[in-house]
């Protein structure tokens, strides 16, 4: 199902009916300043793990909590004055934070590893949507032929390694319209902006240790 919406201009029924879509479990594509992505409410475990098997990813740094504010982000994560200062600096914007989750954290989303991506997007959409559920979104950048593996072989094979780099997503597995993601299995309503998106997506930072590591380069310049 679509929705067209009009991004300066967010009809609140639109975002009624999402909000109630997603407190169901459902998936939700959207339009971010990057690419289009693929959410869910953190409140649901169903919808997590639908998420988890349509993505087919088994590294979980591909998963972003899309906030609408810093504050969001000190619910989940660890965040010290330097951290909370270059993340200032570079939110709203294509930038995804990996920063050490808070005891529980890991348990409330189902993942293995003690940290997480975080991101504020500057875009409407997102920010109304997570505005108006109240708490952040699970999300993942929507891309062709997302078939869905095992969730039990994506997350818990703990023998499996991952590398310390995420390789850049290939432009043609992107999306620029919104009717587009029709094609994808899985998702219950796409909120269609009426714009096309650049096939760009986010830099990943890893702000873990003391050391800033660029994971991934997209969008956002880094030095910046």
């Amino acid at each position: 199902m679509i929705e067209y919406i009009v991004p300066s201009n967010i009809d609140d029924r639109i975002l009624a009916r999402a909000v109630r879509m997603l407190e169901k479990g459902g998936l939700i594509a959207l339009p971010t300043d990057t690419s289009w992505s693929i959410v869910c409410s953190i409140k649901s475990s169903d919808a997590i793990k639908k998420l988890r098997h349509l993505s087919g990813e088994r590294d979980e740094r591909h998963f972003t909590l899309l906030c609408s504010s810093i504050s969001q982000f000190a619910e989940v994560c660890s965040l010290d004055n330097t951290r909370f200062r270059l993340i200032k600096r570079l939110s709203p914007g294509p930038y995804v934070f990996i920063l050490k989750t808070l005891s529980g954290t890991e348990k409330a989303l189902d993942i293995r590893r003690r940290e997480v991506g975080v991101r504020i997007p500057d875009h409407p959409v997102p920010i109304g949507l997570i505005n108006s559920l109240g708490n952040p979104l699970y999300s993942i950048t929507a891309k062709r032929n997302m078939t869905g593996i095992d969730n039990d072989e994506i997350f818990h094979n703990e023998a499996e390694e991952t590398s310390s780099e995420l390789p850049p997503i290939p432009e043609e597995e992107l999306f620029e319209s919104g009717w587009e993601l029709e094609e994808i299995s899985g998702v219950d309503l796409i909120l269609d902006s009426a714009e096309e998106r650049e096939r760009i997506f986010s830099t990943i930072l890893d702000l873990y240790s003391d050391e800033i590591k660029m994971l991934r380069q997209g969008a956002g310049a880094w030095p910046a």
